[in-house]
């Protein structure tokens, strides 16, 4: 089970979180794959959640996902996963994370240290949803 994600669209990942500090950043991962996935673009939002939660929660809207699986259509992909950002927190996902998972998503967590990106971790739901599997990524 893995991941490619190309160096530009990591850092589109990076620079986003970045942007976001000192609240999560969020998007989807456009692309195609079952077990092992290539994400081919990214998909900023806006995070929806609460000025007083933004700091350690992201929200996507009903009506961020429609308008992420047009885009993907569009442009002739999927959307296989989110991408979203931990402040000052490492990059494992946490239960919140687990409760609100789909398990064909592939869910990339980067970790934002004052500002700075500095490391991205991929995780897949098991399909129980009792767990996070990590994914390579390449």
């Amino acid at each position: 089970m893995s991941i490619i994600i190309p160096p530009d669209l990591l850092a589109k990942i990076h620079a986003h979180g970045e942007q976001a500090f000192p609240d999560e950043g969020a998007g989807f991962l456009f692309g195609s794959g079952d077990e092992d996935r290539q994400v081919s673009a990214v998909y900023e939002l806006p995070n929806a959640r609460e000025d007083e939660a933004r700091h350690n929660r992201y929200l996507i809207t009903p009506q961020d996902y429609l308008k992420g699986e047009l885009e993907a259509e569009r442009l002739g992909l999927d959307v296989i996963g989110v991408f979203h950002s931990h402040p000052n927190s490492p990059n494992h996902a946490s239960e919140y994370d687990r409760d609100w998972a789909q398990p064909f998503f592939s869910y990339v967590i980067t970790s934002v240290y004052d500002a700075k990106a500095v490391e991205s971790r991929c995780w897949r739901l098991s399909e129980d949803r009792s767990q996070f599997l990590e994914e390579n990524i390449a």
